[in-house]
């Protein structure tokens, strides 16, 4: 196994808490090492003995500014790449900065994929080869929290796969990402200003399978009102991504494989046929040799589909990475929610560590989200988790719950935290205020009609 490839490093110079949090947060939720300092004079303190690959300051700070640290740099490490943030009011300077040396600057307030943008632009120019962790933001940063091997091997060959025109299959369990992995694989293609279209084969009936992904003419069928075009249509010059792709059925094999073979369409009940340019990515939890062996699918289908082959590893083969995405999931949903930290402590990790995860990352993140509406104290704990109790080695202090008793659980919590408000306990809930109410009445949850007072 090749080593591991490691993180770039980010040094931010600025003397706005705020924005150090703000950049931090958006930095190493897609992958890379940060550093924080007050000032440029900080900055070139920590530059002094630290490697960094690029440098984010502020122009205008107190004591050494971003323009007089950028002109130390531009002696002690000329390709050092640096990015300034600037106030509208001095954009001149910026512009002034970049004729100079600096990469590139963004205004604020910026938009977090934009900053992501710059900073991947900036590592590839400055020589440091494009940076994997900051295109993960076109899915999600939180794929990438990772220490795993397995993982960083993963993601190394995601880069190389992309850039090459050829389908790809996605094998893995349930909730490992695979949505997330087809979403990086666009990402990083030359067909990445084109439209990545989704089909979940899995929940669409086979009967509208076919005008779904072909399309249709005009009374080809009763409620063929109009034409429609397909997704395959839409998904031209880009990718189509067909998720838990072994659940089609036998004739929409046949006329999947028939587009792989000559990249043509029919609409249904139309004579003439359409040319359409995609690279199509197809994912299932299934195992489809076995399936093949069993005749259940197409042999030459698979063969066309599995051109190149993605094993997603499962959660509990990764087990380094779960306290970085339990940390991860926590902030995140914290700020969010606008709520103050919520505390990991060592035996809420360790149950972490020795439950299986069947439900993968997805199920990590539900977890974590839920049992932060129902802990106490700004504390995590292994009951707050509300996990499968089969599953793991954890006291459960009210017994097996079914998952039906958790959500309604989790549900009675959050209306007690919001004084039985639903409009307020929806959000804790992560759900709109209509599922909420849908929920309260299938699992017939009383709403107090006195509720207690707010507090002061």
């Amino acid at each position: 196994m090749t080593a591991a490839q490691p993180r770039k490093t980010i040094l931010v110079a600025d003397d706005d808490p705020h924005i150090q949090a703000v950049l931090e947060a958006r930095l190493v939720s897609a992958g890379y090492e940060v550093i924080l300092a007050a000032d440029g004079r900080e900055a070139l303190d920590i530059l002094a003995g630290t490697s960094v690959d690029l440098v984010i300051s502020d122009i205008r700070m107190p004591g050494l500014n971003g323009l007089e640290l950028q002109a130390s740099l531009e002696k002690t490490a000329p390709k050092l790449p640096i990015i300034f943030l600037t106030a509208y009011g001095s954009i001149q300077d910026a512009v002034k900065a970049i004729k100079s040396g600096a990469v590139d600057y963004l205004t604020k307030p910026f938009e977090g994929r934009e900053l992501l943008d710059k900073v991947s632009r900036a590592l590839a120019k400055s020589g440091h080869g494009p940076s994997f962790s900051a295109s993960a933001s076109s899915g999600d940063g939180a794929m990438w929290q990772t220490t795993s091997p397995r993982m960083l091997e993963l993601a190394r060959m995601v880069e190389k796969v992309a850039q090459r025109d050829v389908n790809v299959l996605l094998l893995g369990e349930s909730g490992t990402g695979k949505e997330r992995i087809a979403q990086l694989i666009h990402a990083l293609s030359p067909r990445r200003d084109q439209p990545l279209v989704v089909v979940d084969c899995g929940s669409t009936p086979a009967t509208l399978l076919e005008s779904e992904l072909f399309g249709h003419v005009k009374g080809s069928f009763t409620h063929a009102v109009r034409d429609k075009k397909g997704l395959m249509e839409e998904a031209n010059k880009g990718t189509l991504f067909l998720d838990e792709i072994g659940n089609i059925s036998t004739e929409m094999q046949v006329r999947l494989l028939r587009f792989l073979e000559n990249h043509r369409i029919r609409r249904i009940g139309d004579t003439r046929e359409i040319a359409v340019d995609c690279r199509v990515i197809a994912a299932t939890n299934s195992d489809l040799a076995q399936d093949v062996a069993e005749g259940s699918f197409r042999e030459d289908l698979y063969y066309r589909l599995r051109v190149v082959t993605i094993n997603v590893p499962p959660l509990r083969e990764r087990k380094e990475d779960i306290p970085l995405l339990a940390e991860h999931f926590a902030q995140t949903y914290c700020n969010q929610q606008g709520m103050d930290p919520v505390r990991l402590p060592r035996e809420t990790v360790d149950f972490m560590l020795e439950y299986s995860w069947p439900g993968n990352i997805r199920e990590l993140k539900n977890a974590v989200e839920a049992g932060i509406v129902l802990c106490q104290g700004g504390v995590l704990t292994p009951q707050d988790l509300q996990v499968a109790p089969a599953a793991a080695k954890v006291p459960q202090v009210q017994g097996a719950l079914s998952l039906d008793e958790s959500e309604k659980l989790a549900i009675i919590r959050a209306l007690e935290k919001s004084n039985w408000v639903q409009k307020d306990a929806a959000p804790l809930l992560g759900v709109s205020r209509r599922a909420l109410n849908y929920k309260i009445q299938k699992y017939e949850i009383a709403i107090p009609t006195r509720r207690k007072a707010a507090k002061p």
